[in-house]
């Protein structure tokens, strides 16, 4: 398994985020311009929440609240759990399914580098397995 700083160098250079005081409607908005199902809340470069669709449908949606007028403060995961470029893929597993989360963002000190989802992992797990697969196979028919 592979450090995280491995799988943020085979993406495009983009991170996505929110403002604190951007309007649940216009964060949905953006979750699905880039097809994710998270992103993080950045004010003044610094971290301080994630907000996912699963904040919207307990908080808003279930809630009877507005999308419009609620701001992503206000329902955001706060406090939220972060890895840095040199965790394992392996060791970010096991805090997802430990802490029951589908994204972790990566952070180097105070700076913020990306975001990796559980997708991103198993995609990583997969590979990891294929690529031992292969060198068994070609092993036994050496």
């Amino acid at each position: 398994m592979r450090p995280i700083h491995e799988l943020l160098k085979n993406r495009a250079d983009t991170t996505y985020s929110l403002k604190p005081q951007d309007s649940v409607f216009a964060a949905l908005q953006r979750l699905a311009d880039h097809d994710v199902g998270a992103m993080m809340v950045i004010d003044q470069d610094k971290l301080v929440g994630v907000f996912s669709e699963r904040d919207y449908t307990r908080k808003i949606a279930l809630a009877g609240k507005s999308s419009k007028e609620t701001c992503v403060s206000d329902i955001m995961t706060p406090n939220v759990m972060t890895v840095t470029p040199q965790t394992r893929t392996k060791d970010c597993m096991a805090l997802m399914s430990q802490k029951r989360i589908r994204h972790l963002p990566v952070v180097d000190g105070t700076k913020v580098l990306g975001m990796i989802s559980i997708r991103d992992i198993m995609d990583d797990i997969i590979a990891d397995h294929e690529l031992t697969i292969s060198h068994l196979q070609s092993y036994i028919a050496s």
